[in-house]
Formats: structure tokens, C-alpha cells, sequence
């Protein structure tokens, strides 16, 4: 006899549905319950893509403007790539991928002693203090 047809061997119990954990359902909020409602047809579906892509462009529209000004641009450019991300693949990839970095750095930044992280910080602050600088002399120019 061959190895190839040796028989698989079987385990005695194989488990059935019921020993297996349940799953709970995802829990269905009223916009998701609206969603689903409008998403019933082909129309629906694509009054309702192009409703969240308007949304998600305008709230990255927004970061984007309010990068060089104090206040969370940057915030605000990933809850827009999040709106984005819940009908687009390539934007919950994006966004996936700069968690991804995000907690690299997270990591490799507490693996460093305090004095490299305060250079880090210090530093973080005078490039943000430059672009402040910047702005206002841009604004006195006008």
C-alpha cells in the first residue's frame, strides 16, 4: 500500500453546531436600519453611495482646510476616510493601514527612553509652532 491511499484517519467526535460558540448578530441601529431600508434597491443603493461619498469628501474637504490652522485637521480628515470606509474598500484599507503605522510608531516610541521621546515631543511642538509662525506672518502680509 502507498502513502496516497492510506485513509485519512477520522477523530472520534466531530463537533456539531451546538458545541461551537454562538455569535451574536451585529447589533442594527436606526441608521443602519435606514440604510437597509434605502439600500433595497438599485436606485436606493446608489442615492446612497454617492450621499456618502459627498459626506466623507466635504468632511476631508474640511480637514484639509483646517490643516494649517490650530485645531484637529488631521482628525478630521480620518473621520471623513471613516465615513468613506463604510461603502469603499480601498478607504477602510487606507484607513486600516494607518492604524497599522500609527500603532507601530505608538510602539517603537515607548520602547525608546524618555529623553528620545521628549526630543520627539519638543520637536513635534516646534514644527507645529513654525507652521503657527507661518500662518500669522502669511496673514499679517495681506
Amino acid at each position: 500500500m502507498s502513502a496516497a491511499s492510506d485513509p485519512v484517519p477520522v477523530p472520534d467526535k466531530v463537533p456539531v453546531a451546538e458545541a461551537l460558540p454562538l455569535i451574536k448578530p451585529p447589533r442594527v441601529t436606526w441608521l443602519g436600519r435606514i440604510r437597509n431600508r434605502v439600500r433595497r434597491t438599485h436606485l436606493g443603493r446608489l442615492i446612497w453611495r454617492v450621499g456618502v461619498t459627498v459626506v466623507g469628501v466635504l468632511v476631508i474637504a474640511v480637514g484639509i482646510v483646517l490643516l494649517p490652522l490650530p485645531g484637529p485637521g488631521w482628525l478630521i480628515i480620518f473621520a471623513g476616510m471613516g465615513v468613506l470606509a463604510t461603502e469603499y474598500t480601498w478607504a477602510a484599507r487606507l484607513l486600516g493601514s494607518v492604524k497599522r503605522g500609527l500603532g507601530w510608531w505608538r510602539d517603537w516610541m515607548r520602547r525608546r527612553n524618555k529623553a528620545i521621546r521628549v526630543l520627539v515631543a519638543v520637536a513635534g511642538l516646534l514644527f507645529l509652532a513654525a507652521i503657527f509662525v507661518g500662518c500669522w506672518y502669511l496673514y499679517k502680509l495681506m
